[in-house]
């Protein structure tokens, strides 16, 4: 039964294969999506108050969103 399970697990590691150009692509978008937060974070704090009370936020809550890391994406919760 042992040789049996390990032939299992071999063999369901070798049939998910690693795929290099699709780590690399989903790397790449991943990337891209940290540069538009940090982007979007960074004009957000450089809005004026008028433009601001157009969207809704208050100077707190813009200084609050543009402080957050670029990893903290709101769209993977």
């Amino acid at each position: 039964m042992k040789g049996q399970k390990g032939y299992a697990v071999v063999q369901s590691i070798s049939a998910g294969r690693v795929r290099p150009l699709a780590l690399l692509l989903a790397a790449w978008r991943q990337m891209a999506r940290w540069w538009q937060l940090a982007e979007q974070r960074r004009l957000l704090a450089t809005l004026d108050e008028s433009a601001l009370k157009d969207i809704g936020l208050s100077r707190a809550d813009a200084l609050q969103e543009s402080e957050r890391p670029f990893w903290d994406d709101p769209l993977k919760r």
